[in-house]
């Protein structure tokens, strides 16, 4: 029971993360909320059938399957979300002033409700391809499934309530201020993901780690711990990264930033 409660409570953090500050960053905007929500929903969609051809996903490329599928899909998420906060740069003082005429700020039609749809798809779809994932494992050693169920609904319940707590914490940023705020922490999130599709490359001796372990600081913040988790989904933290993942991750954090103050 603690086992699914851990594994399902860490996964909807995260993808309650990555939901509660899209819907944040696009509070006000017409259409947003259901191309979010349409997202979620496929992703849900897509870990089901992760679950229903676990095994394959799971042998396929000589083990490595999840590995890459995984940086498949954060890769495209971390190159959305760029997309996104350029996008943001342009429109976010039209938005400022407008959003009480929440019609008008899209009329044109340039919000980027596709970007949003595939973002929140793919968080939703990894997460939950990786709880599967996880809970498969679990119950190969365990054969308790209604202990499971139970673990699983009470954190289900708990991750998703405390990205609720973040959501209404970013809402509450003054308006002038939330697209300056929102812009860097889309940044971060895309830099984090890149350097996390890097880390699952890196794994399956798919790209060199350049350097095996940059710094060691498990014993001031685990990965596992609460805040841990916050951290790495918020800006891909590893208490023990690569050279490779800090370059992509610096990389990225540049090029974005660079594209975001030009635009």
């Amino acid at each position: 029971m603690l086992s699914a409660l851990i594994i399902v409570f860490r996964e909807v953090l995260e993808m309650s993360i990555v939901l509660g500050m899209l819907f944040a960053a696009t509070k006000g905007v017409a259409g947003a909320n259901k191309a979010i929500l349409t997202g979620a929903g496929l992703g849900l969609l897509g870990a089901f059938a992760f679950a229903i051809f676990m095994d394959e996903v799971e042998n396929a490329m000589d083990g490595a399957g999840e590995f890459v599928f995984n940086a498949i899909v954060l890769g495209i998420a971390s190159i959305l979300l760029a997309w996104t906060v350029v996008w943001m740069s342009k429109h976010g003082r039209e938005m400022s002033q407008r959003i009480k005429q929440v019609g008008e700020s899209v009329a044109d039609g340039s919000t980027p409700m596709i970007g949003l749809m595939i973002i929140a798809l793919a968080a939703v779809m990894r997460e939950g391809g990786e709880a599967v994932f996880f809970l498969f494992g679990v119950m190969q050693v365990e054969d308790d499934p209604q202990a499971m169920l139970i673990g699983g609904l009470f954190g289900l319940l708990a991750g998703g309530a405390l990205g609720l707590v973040l959501y209404q914490g970013l809402i509450r940023i003054p308006m002038k201020h939330v697209f300056s705020v929102m812009g860097g922490l889309l940044i971060l999130l895309a830099a984090g993901m890149a350097s996390q599709a890097a880390s699952n490359l890196v794994l399956v001796d798919m790209i060199p780690p350049i350097i095996d372990t940059v710094w060691d600081s498990s014993f001031i913040l685990s990965d596992e711990s609460l805040m841990g988790e916050i951290l790495h989904v918020m800006v891909g933290y590893d208490s023990q990264p690569s050279g490779m993942q800090m370059m992509v991750f610096v990389a990225t954090l540049g090029i974005v930033t660079y594209l975001y103050r030009k635009a």
